[in-house]
């Protein structure tokens, strides 16, 4: 009778030990799926992808498919390189005699390293738009009210030159400004 119950003890302590094996191994599996899944990344045709491993810079990937190491890499953010236009404005500037002006803007600019992008500069878009509207300001204070009505072309070469030449450095490259409006 007793090697009976030990026979049937030993069955059902390996039922027992089937029935808590089976939840681990689906928490398991589930854990590795979430971390292989986080390998994985990619990016788009006119992006790439900043990573970097333990808070450094590790490189840029992109376009497509890409892998990271799980916990330790991670994309920092992406970076678009296509053309894009960033609408500013200057109010109330004096110009050269002494008229106040608004002058509205647009400039066209592209990340052309984004390397440089994502490690020169903290927030390159709004660095984009105060830049842009120093420059303006500037160059409204060294013209008449005549020459900005008139030369809207010339003051848009002028402001993408100065602009292009700050921005460098940043791996940002202006590609024209054009004057909306003279108010």
């Amino acid at each position: 009778l007793v090697a009976g119950l030990t026979a049937a003890a030993g069955v059902g302590g390996g039922l027992l030990l089937a029935g808590f094996a089976m939840p681990v191994v689906a928490v398991a599996a589930g854990i590795a799926c979430a971390l292989l899944g986080g390998t994985i990344k990619y990016t788009d045709q006119w992006e790439k992808a900043v990573v970097l491993r333990m808070g450094r810079y590790r490189g840029l990937r992109g376009p497509g498919f890409f892998t990271l190491i799980p916990i330790v890499d991670r994309v920092g953010y992406h970076i678009d390189q296509r053309i894009r236009t960033t609408a500013f404005g200057a109010e109330s500037c004096l110009t050269r005699d002494t008229v106040p002006v608004d002058v509205d803007a647009i400039a066209f600019w592209v990340v052309y390293d984004a390397e440089r992008a994502a490690l020169e500069v903290q927030d390159y878009q709004q660095a984009v738009v105060l830049a842009a509207q120093t420059a303006l300001r500037d160059a409204i204070g060294k013209h008449d009210l005549a020459e900005l009505i008139q030369s809207r072309r010339e003051l848009g070469r002028g402001l993408q030159e100065s602009l292009d030449i700050k921005m460098h450095d940043w791996g940002i490259q202006v590609q024209s400004v054009e004057i909306r409006d003279v108010m």
